[in-house]
């Protein structure tokens, strides 16, 4: 298991003194082996992964995600992926649209006019918006890679759908929670929303969210 990242444990001692639901969930899901947020460090593998999983269920995706691992040689690099032909990406299980945007990709990648080392001295807004200028990634899918890739630790997802059922289902309120609390969470929790999502989406889900 990868090292949690260095501000956990500060985290979870600021987000149980801030919030009751928190303290309760940072408790409830403590043990030796505790399963944290952990990262891959492969910007490329993980932005394939986020393209391949968009709008199909986490069982397909990972059917889809194996397929195109195998097609790759287990070898997801924009030099490898750069070699197979459309037909070979879409005969993995890909549609069209992201056989498109995982070879836009690739070649972005290679060309370097998609640069991954500029992120780390980006501010959160900047390296969401840097992101989504690629093919097939938007907010979302570039929200996930700032908490999953580079550990940022103050992202608050707001288009997740289990995030919002989570806050839904802890805070007792109604399906959509409305705007003005997930608001009012996200200043509560800043600058440690990371950790707080996590620990929501723990909640409804006994596996450990991996990206």
């Amino acid at each position: 298991m990868s090292k949690s990242p260095h501000y956990w444990s500060i985290a979870k001692k600021y987000l149980s003194k801030k919030d009751k639901v928190m303290s309760s969930l940072i408790n409830k899901y403590k043990s030796p082996s505790e399963a944290v947020l952990t990262t891959r460090k492969d910007i490329f593998f993980s932005l394939c992964k986020s393209i391949i999983g968009q709008q199909i269920s986490v069982a397909a995706a990972n059917s889809v995600f194996l397929r195109f691992k195998k097609k790759c040689k287990n070898k997801i690099n924009a030099k490898v992926v750069s070699t197979l032909s459309f037909t070979q990406l879409k005969s993995c299980g890909l549609s069209k649209q992201k056989v498109k945007g995982i070879q836009s990709l690739a070649k972005q990648t290679l060309d370097k006019t998609f640069n991954p080392k500029l992120i780390s001295k980006m501010s959160d807004e900047d390296a969401i918006l840097y992101l989504s200028k690629l093919r097939q990634i938007g907010r979302w899918s570039a929200e996930m890679i700032l908490l999953f890739t580079y550990n940022r630790s103050n992202i608050w997802p707001v288009q997740d759908i289990g995030l919002l059922r989570a806050i839904s289902k802890n805070y007792k309120k109604k399906y959509l929670p409305p705007d003005n609390y997930v608001k009012l969470l996200n200043k509560r929790f800043a600058p440690y929303c990371s950790v707080a999502t996590w620990y929501l989406w723990r909640s409804i889900d006994p596996e450990p969210i991996q990206y």
